[in-house]
C-alpha cells in the first residue's frame, strides 16, 4: 500500500510543471499611472515602543498590519510594561494600538483582524473584559492562543489588520 501511494505522489509530481511567476517583480501603480509607487509603506509613530527587529506598522494597498503590541508605557525608553495585571496591560496595549491608527487616521472601527496571544490562557476571562471595553459593539474577527515568552515579559500581545475606508 504504501509502494502504491508513493508512485502515485511521485506520477502526480512528475505531471505538474513548474512556471516563472509574472507578477513576482510586479509593483503597483500609482493614480498617474506609473510604475513607481511604492508597495509598502512604514509607520512608526512618536510615542510607540518599537523593538529594533520590526516596525510598529506596514501599509500596503488598503491594508494597515500593525506589529504585536505590548501593554508599554508611551515615551518610557527603554520600554517598560505597566503594571496592574492583565487588564492594565491589555488596556495599554489597545491604547498604543490606538495611538498607531490615529497616526495614519484610523480607529477602532477599521480593524478587521486581531490576534492575542496571552502568556497564560487562564487569563483569558479577564484580557477579554478589558479588550470588549474597546469593542464594545462591533468588534474586529479575533483569534487568541496562548504562547510563552512574550517580549519585555509581557503578559499580552496583540496584533492587527486594519482596512483604509
Amino acid at each position: 500500500m504504501r509502494t502504491l501511494m508513493l508512485l502515485s505522489v511521485a506520477a502526480l509530481a512528475a505531471s505538474c510543471t513548474l512556471e516563472p511567476r509574472t507578477d513576482a517583480n510586479r509593483r503597483p501603480v500609482d493614480a498617474a499611472g506609473t510604475d513607481d509607487a511604492p508597495h509598502r509603506a512604514i509607520i512608526q509613530p512618536e510615542g510607540v515602543a518599537r523593538l529594533p527587529v520590526f516596525y510598529t506598522a506596514v501599509r500596503t494597498g488598503d491594508l494597515l498590519f500593525l506589529s504585536g503590541q505590548i501593554g508599554t508605557k508611551p515615551g518610557v525608553s527603554p520600554p517598560e510594561v505597566v503594571e496592574g495585571g492583565i487588564g492594565a496591560e491589555t488596556r495599554r496595549t489597545l491604547e498604543n494600538i490606538r495611538t498607531v491608527l490615529a497616526s495614519e487616521g484610523l480607529g477602532f472601527d477599521d480593524l478587521v483582524k486581531c490576534t492575542v496571544f496571552l502568556a497564560d490562557i487562564a487569563e483569558y476571562g479577564a484580557m477579554n473584559e478589558a479588550y470588549l471595553e474597546f469593542f464594545p459593539s462591533d468588534p474586529p474577527a479575533r483569534s487568541a492562543m496562548a504562547g510563552s515568552g512574550l517580549a519585555l515579559g509581557a503578559r499580552v500581545e496583540i496584533e492587527c489588520i486594519a482596512a483604509y475606508p
